[in-house]
C-alpha cells in the first residue's frame, strides 16, 4: 500500500523554536563583545530575551530591552539600521544552511508581567481567585 504523504497531518514545524535560540545567544554574545560598530551601541548593554524564526527560517523577529529599559527607541532604531551587520555575525556565528533575516523589535515582557502582577493585586481579583 502506497504511502499519501497528503493522508498525514504534520502540523507545523518545531525546528524554528531551537534555531531562535541558537539566534539568540549568538546574537546576545555579539552585543556583549561589541562587535557591532555603532556609536548609539557603544555603551549599552542589551538583554536579547527571545528570536522567534519564522516556520521557514528566512525571518526572524528579534526582542531586546536595553539594561534599564533606557533609550529603548534609540537602541532599536540602531539595531535596525545594524541588522545587515548582525546578521553577518551570526551567521558566522552558527552553522545554518540560510541566515535569516532580522528584525528587532523592543522586548515588553517585563512590562506585561508588571501589569500581571498589577491586576492579581486588585481586590477583585483577589475575591475572583480566592472563590
Amino acid at each position: 500500500m502506497a504511502h499519501r504523504k497528503d493522508s498525514i497531518s504534520s502540523g507545523p514545524s518545531q525546528r524554528p523554536l531551537p534555531v531562535g535560540e541558537v539566534i539568540r545567544r549568538a546574537l546576545a554574545d555579539i552585543l556583549n563583545r561589541g562587535d557591532i560598530h555603532d556609536p548609539e551601541l557603544a555603551h549599552v548593554s542589551v538583554t536579547v530575551g527571545e528570536v522567534r524564526a519564522t516556520p521557514d527560517l528566512e525571518r526572524a523577529l528579534v526582542f531586546v530591552l536595553p539594561l534599564g529599559g533606557g533609550n529603548a527607541d534609540q537602541v532599536i532604531a540602531a539595531l535596525n539600521r545594524n541588522k545587515g551587520e548582525l546578521r553577518r555575525a551570526v551567521t558566522q556565528a552558527i552553522t545554518l544552511k540560510f541566515s535569516p533575516e532580522l528584525k528587532v523589535v523592543i522586548d515588553e515582557t517585563f512590562d506585561q508581567l508588571d501589569e500581571t502582577r498589577r491586576l492579581f493585586e486588585q481586590e477583585t481579583v483577589k475575591k475572583d481567585i480566592s472563590s
